[in-house]
């Protein structure tokens, strides 16, 4: 076996001494109140993180979320706990391919059959801690890996950790075997990262065969972003490719900025009768670990340096999630966008339904043509305005028609365009989402179309309409002395006069359509209601009830856009989301270099021996 890296110097470990550092240059630390520390700004990220949430569908989501996941497990398993103890002893995770042999030379290094090895595929289906029995309370505590059960025995579940205590593995070094990092179980490859990045040193194991296969140089190159200290084990190498696959591998190291990692190369051979590699094999490897053991220094240097490693890591990637959480909103506002100009573009429907004489067509100018000539209009108005009675009559003709058909006609022609335009709002703002991936997440057929009980809700609104007309009528006419001498009648008359206003553009003042269309009606309408209440006053009673009834129209629709809106608003993230995770982000850079973890002083690793090849 040989070994590459004499003596392996890895940049990026802190100084041990606290002092005050400064952020980048030309960045002004965040301000902080209350406990500023280190692991006070953690558990700040740790909440922040907690509370994002991703929940439109979009690109950047899953990523976000298995990010945020991922950050959640190393706070919690790793940068938490060894914080607060980085006398803790040091955790070696052993990761590497399928079938890389792993296993087997984690028994073989604390000289016990204490992981399981064998051919079958997964063959390590929870993890497994080896230390020595001097550390085992530490381990058993659960601070580091809290998420994982302790058991001493064997389990086939993910979700635990089996303990085991080694007397030949020196005090103050634990190894962890991991699961596959390409596993075919998704459980165990998720499992494999997870432990990875609770490491203090990362031992990973490939063979001849499968060192340039492409998930593990991806974990390695996550390593290095994170700056932390890496060894690597070439296994099973045939004797006479030794020199030539372990120079390629050096290279492609080197290539990835990997070059300082100890690489150690293990030949083909044989086990013995507990499935352990022979002593001579190993031995250059394991009096590695040796030395890095006696050796209290250069484990704390190795902390620090990945420590620092994952600490630095934290505002990049928290830049991230803030991003993918803009995203989200941006998404969001977008979805309510489109639902607000489909609706918008219905109210500026019924607004040019009022203005260009379409409403009174039809039977509503039919049953405002026989309201009028029955003369029933003007019995009980007053006599100085009677002389207007024969002009309207001979300008109109038909068969008597009381004012509730006229009431009803006018309901009937407003019920009918605002389901219309209903139903065109609910297709657009439904076709406008379907095109967006995260508005079609949100889909359901029932909002193709408006809500069942619309036409009922549009039936009631003009109604209410209608009342409030009849009211403005009596507070404009207030002081008008035909309203108290003529009663109730004049008063439902000259309202339905206003309502056929407010059908009309300008307030009565006919255009060629009008006088076209309504055959002189309402020019004659226009003379009795000036001369009720005067040029102004006709002016404004029409305004007032045209602005109430657009008021209503669009509560009407707001109610109906409000089915699209509310589904977004249930999905769409807090606010501040973005801005909470940077500020924590920060707070932890600035913590960081206040504590002293960012001033990097290298971390030198034993150096590595000569063994056999």
């Amino acid at each position: 076996m040989t070994t590459h890296g004499d003596p392996a110097t890895q940049s990026g470990a802190p100084a041990v001494a606290a002092r005050t550092g400064s952020t980048d240059a030309g960045e002004d630390p965040p301000a902080t109140t209350g406990d500023d520390s280190l692991p006070a700004a953690l558990a700040g990220l740790r909440a922040a993180i907690g509370a994002a949430r991703f929940p439109l569908v979009l690109p950047s989501a899953e990523p976000a979320r298995r990010t945020g996941a991922a950050l959640t497990d190393q706070l919690d398993d790793y940068l938490i706990p060894r914080l607060a103890r980085l006398d803790a002893p040091l955790l070696v995770v052993v990761g590497g391919s399928t079938g890389a042999g792993k296993s087997t030379l984690v028994n073989s290094l604390v000289q016990a059959r204490v992981s399981a090895a064998g051919v079958l595929r997964p063959t390590t289906r929870s993890p497994v801690l080896v230390c020595n029995p001097a550390d085992a309370a530490w381990f058993r505590q659960g601070e580091l890996l809290p998420g994982l059960t302790r058991t001493n025995e064997p389990s086939e579940d993910p979700r635990t950790l089996h303990l085991v205590t080694a007397p030949a593995l020196p005090a103050g070094l634990a190894f962890l075997d991991a699961p596959d990092i390409d596993s075919v179980v998704d459980a165990n490859r998720a499992l494999a990262g997870q432990l990875l990045a609770a490491a203090d040193l990362w031992l990973f194991v490939t063979t001849a065969a499968r060192y340039a296969d492409a998930v593990p140089w991806e974990l390695l190159r996550s390593a290095r972003s994170r700056g932390a200290v890496i060894a690597m084990v070439l296994d099973r190498v045939p004797p006479e490719a030794a020199d030539e696959v372990a120079a390629h591998l050096s290279e492609m190291l080197a290539a990835q900025d990997l070059g300082a990692a100890p690489l150690f190369v293990l030949p083909e051979t044989w086990v013995d009768g507990q499935g352990l590699l022979p002593d001579r094999v190993t031995a250059p490897l394991a009096g590695w670990f040796a030395r890095l053991a006696a050796d209290a220094d250069a484990r704390a240097a190795v902390v620090r340096q990945t420590l620092d490693g994952a600490l630095a890591s934290l505002h990049p990637t928290v830049e991230g999630l803030a991003e993918a959480a803009e995203e989200q909103l941006a998404a969001a506002d977008a979805l309510d966008e489109r639902v607000r100009a489909a609706y918008r573009g219905a109210h500026r429907t019924v607004e040019q339904g009022l203005r260009d004489g379409r409403l009174l067509r039809g039977e509503v100018l039919a049953r405002w043509q026989e309201f009028v000539g029955t003369g029933e209009f003007f019995r009980t108005l007053e006599a100085r305005i009677g002389r207007l009675r024969d002009r309207v009559v001979a300008a109109v003709t038909g068969r008597p028609a009381p004012a509730a058909e006229l009431r009803t006609a006018i309901e009937s022609q407003l019920v009918t365009l605002l389901r219309g335009v209903a139903a065109e709002a609910a297709e657009n703002a439904y076709t406008g989402w379907k095109a967006h991936p995260a508005g079609a997440a949100l889909l359901e057929p029932a909002l193709a179309h408006p809500a069942d009980d619309l036409p009922e809700r549009a039936e009631r609104m003009v109604r209410d309409w209608q009342r409030g007309v009849l009211a403005l009528v009596r507070a404009e006419g207030g002081d008008k002395r035909f309203v108290a001498r003529t009663a109730a009648y004049a008063v439902n008359a000259t309202g339905l006069a206003v309502m056929i206003a407010v059908f009309a553009s300008t307030a009565f003042i006919p255009t060629g359509l009008e006088v076209a269309t309504g055959a002189g009606t309402t020019v004659a309408a226009q003379a009795v209601l000036q001369a009720i209440f005067g040029d102004q006053a006709v002016r404004t009673l029409a305004n007032k009830a045209r602005a109430d009834l657009l008021d209503r129209v669009r509560a009407l629709l707001d109610d109906e856009a409000a089915r699209f809106l509310t589904r977004t608003e249930q999905a769409r993230p807090a606010a501040d989301t973005a801005a909470e995770l940077r500020r924590a982000a920060g707070r932890v850079e600035a913590a960081r270099h206040r504590s002293g973890f960012a001033e990097a002083t290298g971390a030198t690793l034993p150096a590595g021996e000569e063994g056999l090849s």
